[in-house]
């Protein structure tokens, strides 16, 4: 038969191995749940290219008078190429923030590159504003999602980022924006464009407007 003495300490230990325990299971649900790819991420992966929901894709379209100053902005593209918002002037552009590792960015990829294809002879220009990667691997994700415009390296500026971020706000990537010709925000997509429709027709919009 155990002494008092005994019995305190046995339980005592098993209080310790209990809070021991939780602790182990706070950190690691914690670890995982920083390692864990957002679900968009995670359904690419899986193979499964729908399995976002509705709400990770959002379109706002300003009305040319609600529309704030141009977007004066620039870079140095993945081919090491200088870039002035200049050099696209008078031009309806679509800018694109991404980064290689994002599962959305990858997704939406092709229906970019269609809708450049589409409207590349309309006096339109495309360019990417990448975030997060250096000049290698976005030469890479080019490469394999055949993206034929360029896309800026701001990953240790932020300068690109920041031009825009006056004027609108700049959402986790992917984020696109269709700038008017005078390079004013006209329009704002959140999330990947899930097809080629919805960007196509605003771009179009755009075009049909006086400068």
């Amino acid at each position: 038969m155990s002494s008092p003495v005994h019995a305190r300490r046995a339980a005592r230990r098993s209080r310790s191995l209990t809070v021991a325990g939780a602790a182990l299971a706070a950190v690691l649900a914690i670890g995982l749940s920083a390692c864990a790819p957002d679900p968009a991420t995670e359904a690419f992966l899986n193979g499964d290219e729908k399995a976002y929901t509705s709400a990770d894709f959002r379109t706002s379209e300003i009305p040319p008078a609600e529309r704030d100053e141009p977007v004066v902005f620039g870079g140095v593209t993945e081919d090491g190429e200088k870039f002035s918002s200049d050099d696209i002037s008078g031009q309806v552009a679509v800018v694109n923030f991404w980064y290689a590792g994002c599962g959305p960015c990858r997704i939406e990829a092709p229906d970019l590159e269609a809708v450049w294809q589409k409207h590349q002879g309309d006096d339109v220009a495309f360019i990417g504003v990448n975030i997060y990667d250096q000049p290698d691997t976005a030469k890479a994700f080019a490469k394999t999602y055949g993206i034929t415009y360029p896309s800026l390296i701001d990953a240790t500026t932020g300068e690109a980022k920041l031009a825009f971020a006056k004027v609108t706000p700049i959402q986790a990537p992917p984020t696109t924006l269709v700038l008017d010709k005078q390079g004013r925000v006209a329009a704002r997509i959140i999330g990947p464009i899930e097809g080629t429709s919805i960007l196509s027709t605003i771009i179009q919009d755009v075009l049909k407007e006086k400068a």
